[in-house]
């Protein structure tokens, strides 16, 4: 069952000069693994961060640091979940999350769907054990 979904649109030319302007961001923002990557495609996990967030319903009890998007072999891009963040993922029943991502003309951009099944929805906050890395759909 569908419990969350999340979009967010980034800038790449805008997100770049933030940075440069901001270099600490980088630290606050991304693992030690992402910050070696390109500006388009820091943008796109930065999009899709925000689109989880929107699809959780808010920040709460989440660290950006603790979320990461690794790549499979094949390319496609998962959550990789740690600490307290994995925690509030499985304390809010989400037993899934499905993410896309792509960069072009500028913009990147991510959609996330949260998910969870039916016996695992929390009636109050109760938690099922989701895996601490997600499989995920899209690319960038």
């Amino acid at each position: 069952m569908i419990v969350g979904i999340g979009v967010d649109l980034v800038d790449i030319a805008r997100f770049e000069r933030t940075i440069e302007r901001t270099p600490r961001l980088l630290e606050r923002l991304f693992s030690d693994a992402e910050r070696a990557l390109k500006p388009r495609s820091l943008a796109a996990r930065y999009a899709a961060k925000e689109a989880l967030i929107k699809a959780l319903g808010g920040s709460d009890g989440l660290h950006w640091t603790e979320i990461e998007i690794t790549p499979e072999a094949s390319g496609r891009p998962w959550f990789t979940l740690t600490g307290s963040t994995a925690a509030v993922i499985r304390e809010r029943g989400i037993t899934a999350l499905h993410l896309s991502m792509s960069h072009d003309a500028g913009l990147a951009t991510a959609y996330v769907v949260a998910e969870s099944t039916p016996a695992s929805t929390p009636a109050s906050a109760s938690a099922n054990e989701p895996a601490a890395t997600s499989p995920t759909g899209g690319s960038a």
